[in-house]
């Protein structure tokens, strides 16, 4: 019967004596006892605590250019310009194709420069014909001292025009001051040129830099050699770089240091490198730290203002307090005691948990 309808039979009849008191209390107690326990059971997803290496990161953006010259060692790009005015009469290159240091890339018309060659070598074979007639004289015949340095002077002198001329010639072809790719080209055949005319630009793929604009607050933890790796477009991709250039001063307009970074070429994914005017941001790394255990960024949890994390044993889960430190992108670094490398933890469904509780592993 139910328990409601037995209460209100007793006080609706005005028997509630100690007999049926204690009679009631028996029958509520037997009647909780039929009752099924209800568990509370929650559905999460798991992860584990892992052993591995951290690192801190300083984050910059900045523009992929040509490597500027040093020392000994040009810059990564040039100008390809004429050093005398004419007109274009050969191509030897075109875009996009990589051409070696010395290789010819263009002719200017020789027709005028091969007539002063011309008339410069035929000159210097009289020149020496003649001095060579007066170096064989017979031994009675004579000839004045200066007839003969006249002679030789002339010799010199023709030699000398035709070494200007074959220079002015060799004027005439353009070639590669460096090895690299022909980015552009501004001139075809036939069309005339004017001294110091741009004909194309060149650029060595190979020697890039990417200049950055890192913050002053967070420019003393840069050190040269540092390990930098540099987004490629939209994608997750990264090509490796080192740091190789601080400037010692910093920019009063932005607050910022500028540092250059030398990519990895054989770092490429699939061949898909920076390439030059890109603009994209990089990760400094200015702190390693190894053999640290490291736990999802969403495992932890505040709980009291204090950061936890649930540990999982069989089907139930157990918050334990924890201390948090470097963050390195979806995992941070935890310690505490009895905390080991291989624990099963709650990822997902973490937030809210009791202390204890049963779980349900989602797969």
């Amino acid at each position: 019967m139910n328990q409601e309808l037995i209460m209100q039979n007793i006080f609706s009849a005005g028997r509630l004596t100690s007999l049926s008191l204690c009679l009631f209390v028996v029958m509520l107690n037997t009647a909780r006892a039929d009752e099924p326990v209800v568990v509370t059971e929650v559905a999460v997803q798991t992860g584990t605590i892992t052993q591995t290496t951290l690192h801190r990161y300083v984050m910059a953006y900045g523009v992929v250019e040509p490597e500027p010259g040093n020392g000994n060692k040009p810059a990564a790009n040039a100008k390809i310009a004429t050093p005398v005015a004419g007109i274009v009469s050969r191509l030897f290159c075109e875009e996009g194709q990589q051409v070696k240091k010395g290789a010819p890339l263009f002719e200017l018309d020789s027709r005028a420069a091969d007539d002063l060659i011309a008339k410069a070598q035929i000159a210097v074979d009289f020149a020496e014909k003649n001095l060579a007639r007066k170096q064989q004289l017979n031994p009675g015949e004579t000839i004045s001292r200066k007839l003969y340095d006249d002679a030789q002077q002339l010799l010199e002198t023709a030699r000398a025009d035709l070494q200007t001329a074959q220079t002015q010639r060799a004027l005439l072809i353009v070639t590669a001051p460096l090895s690299g790719t022909i980015i552009a080209v501004h001139f075809r055949v036939g069309e005339a040129v004017s001294q110091s005319s741009v004909l194309a630009d060149l650029l060595d793929l190979q020697r890039l830099a990417l200049v950055l604009h890192v913050p002053s607050a967070e420019a003393a933890d840069l050190r040269l050699g540092q390990a930098v790796f540099i987004n490629i477009g939209n994608t997750d991709s990264q090509q490796a770089a080192t740091l190789s250039f601080i400037s010692p001063q910093i920019d009063p307009l932005t607050d910022t240091v500028l540092v250059r970074a030398s990519p990895n070429v054989k770092s490429c994914p699939e061949n898909r490198c920076i390439r030059p005017g890109q603009f994209t941001h990089a990760r400094i790394v200015v702190d390693t730290r190894q053999n640290r255990l490291a736990v999802p960024i969403e495992s932890i949890v505040m709980v009291d203002n204090k950061p936890s994390i649930a540990i999982v044993e069989v089907d139930q889960a157990k918050q334990r307090e924890v201390s948090t430190g470097l963050r390195d992108g979806h995992l941070i670094e935890v310690s505490g005691g009895g905390l080991q490398a291989g624990m099963t933890i709650v990822t997902q469904g973490a937030y809210g948990l009791p202390s204890e509780t049963r779980i349900r592993v989602l797969k």
